[in-house]
Formats: C-alpha cells, structure tokens, sequence
C-alpha cells in the first residue's frame, strides 16, 4: 500500500471496470430473502405439517442436533444468545493491563 492509493478517482474514472455491475445483488441481499421464504416441515413436538420460514426450519435444524450431543451446533446457539466468550488476549485495554484486575486470577502465557 502506498500514498497513490488513498488518491481519490477523478470525475468519470472507473478503478474496477470488472466490478460488480449496477443492480447485481450481493449474497447477503440474496441469502436474506430466501431465508425469508416458507417451507413445510413436520412440527417436532405434534408431527402435523407447518408452514414456518426457511430461517426458522434451520435455527429448529440446529437445535435438534445440540439435543442430540453435537457440541458445535450447542456452541453455536450459545454464541447466538449470549455472545461469544473473548479470548483471554482480549481482556487487556490498549496499554496491555487487564482491563479489570482481579485478584488471586492469572493467566498463563501459551
């Protein structure tokens, strides 16, 4: 990286004329409505047939297998919900002191 790179472009000029073209969705416009989409499934509790959003049937999808013992799926709701647990390298401010000391706990180096 260089200072000719921070060069805003000219009236006209186009820096990427392989770019994405006008109109072209990215895949989080894309990924957002089919998830929105209805699909059929088998109720977990009842057995009947609902209708119920793609989004829903994936989030019911990764709750039946935490149930069943997968550790991933489980971590992934918890992370979801509550936010993921900071690494220990994280818990430092900018001056590389703990950003609340508590006594009696360290962490080792690895």
């Amino acid at each position: 990286m260089n200072d000719q790179n921070l060069i805003p472009p000219k009236k006209g000029e186009i820096r990427n004329p392989k770019g994405r073209g006008r109109g072209v969705k990215n895949r989080s416009t894309i990924l957002k409505k089919w998830l929105k989409t209805k699909v059929t499934i088998k109720h977990p509790e009842t057995k009947t047939d609902i209708k119920v959003t793609l989004a829903d049937a994936i989030a019911l999808g990764i709750l039946k297998e935490a149930v069943k013992g997968n550790v991933a799926a489980f971590k992934e709701i918890n992370d979801t919900i509550y936010g993921k647990i900071p690494d220990k390298n994280e818990l430092t401010g900018k001056d590389g002191k703990d950003l609340i000391p508590i006594k009696g706990i360290t962490f080792d180096a690895e």
